[in-house]
């Protein structure tokens, strides 16, 4: 029995020996060797591991840059400019500086401007609410509100605004590395250049119902007018399904269709409120001033002494 014992313990030690050396001998003939500039590639970067850069993580787009013949086509949004002038310099490369980005929403359709129509009860989730009904308004393309894009954002830079039941982006964190905008099943997020100072003008409307049936559901939806497009004098806006968009490469933020657009569909943001005008200083009133009974004024002066004069010599001749 003891033997036994012994003899298979030893059967499993060798076996386990055996195949130690085996898979040893297969890792050593099929290693594959990697190039010593991804680790410094990826040192580089900010290891937040996003998949903002359209990669499954830090390492894969390490590996992406350094197998490419141009940074072109590779971009850390989280990391920027900055960071991409770091990796350039590990490859030797010239890297393209890109205009920041920023997550943007486009709807506008607060609990004032979009009336709700009934209760949802279920899970608190925007893709299982969008993938059982509508949503709570008339509207069937707007934010759904149950802040799927605050759970996906790995910077904290959305959360939800109770009074108006829209997520909120603070730019200042914001990153585009465009987590929110996959997790929003409707759409509405978008990344849009940042602007100069944070300027940008854009539509904050998704709606593509027809005029009547958009504006029925919210009060601010853009009804396709095409008023906007008219009066762009840089071919930035374009109408299509009924629905207005505003290219951003083009657009000179010269706010003509802000002011044209009759519903408020398009919104200005971070633009200088301007200063308002002094107003022109009155003249103090001139104070009146009563005369004296009797006094005479400058004017009246010549003719008064003159009556005088002429009641003085009647007298005499009455004499």
């Amino acid at each position: 029995m003891t033997q036994t014992i012994i003899w298979t313990i030893a059967i499993i030690t060798l076996l386990g020996v055996l195949l130690a050396v085996v898979l040893y001998l297969v890792a050593k003939k099929f290693k594959v060797e990697e190039d010593p500039r991804i680790e410094e590639v990826e040192k580089v970067l900010p290891g937040a591991n996003c998949g903002g850069c359209g990669h499954a993580g830090c390492h894969a787009f390490a590996t992406s840059c350094v197998g490419a013949s141009s940074l072109d086509n590779n971009f850390c949004p989280v990391g920027g400019n900055e960071t991409m002038k770091k990796v350039a310099a590990v490859l030797g490369m010239e890297v393209k500086e890109k205009a920041p980005m920023v997550a943007v929403v486009r709807c506008n359709g607060t609990c004032e401007n979009r009336p709700r129509t009934n209760e949802y009860g279920g899970y608190a989730s925007c893709r299982v609410k969008s993938a059982l009904y509508c949503g709570d308004t008339g509207c069937l393309y707007g934010c759904l509100g149950c802040g799927d894009c605050v759970a996906a954002c790995a910077f904290g830079a959305i959360s939800m605004d109770p009074a108006t039941g829209l997520p909120v982006v603070d730019e200042e964190k914001c990153t585009a590395c465009g987590a929110c905008v996959k997790a929003c099943p409707k759409g509405v997020i978008e990344l849009r250049n940042k602007g100069p100072r944070g300027m940008r003008v854009y539509v904050q409307c998704i709606n593509k119902e027809k005029g009547g049936v958009a504006r029925k559901a919210c009060k601010v939806a853009c009804i396709g007018c095409g008023k906007c497009a008219k009066v762009c004098a840089h071919d930035a806006i374009t109408i299509a399904n009924n629905l207005a968009y505003i290219d951003f490469t083009k657009c000179k933020l010269c706010r003509k269709c802000v002011a044209e657009c009759p519903t408020g569909a398009l919104v200005a943001v971070n633009f200088p409120v301007p200063k308002a005008k002094p107003a022109a200083p009155v003249a103090p009133a001139a104070a009146k001033v009563e005369k004296p009974a009797g006094a005479v004024s400058v004017k009246e002066a010549p003719a008064a002494l003159a009556s005088e004069k002429k009641t003085v010599e009647t007298k005499e001749e009455q004499k």
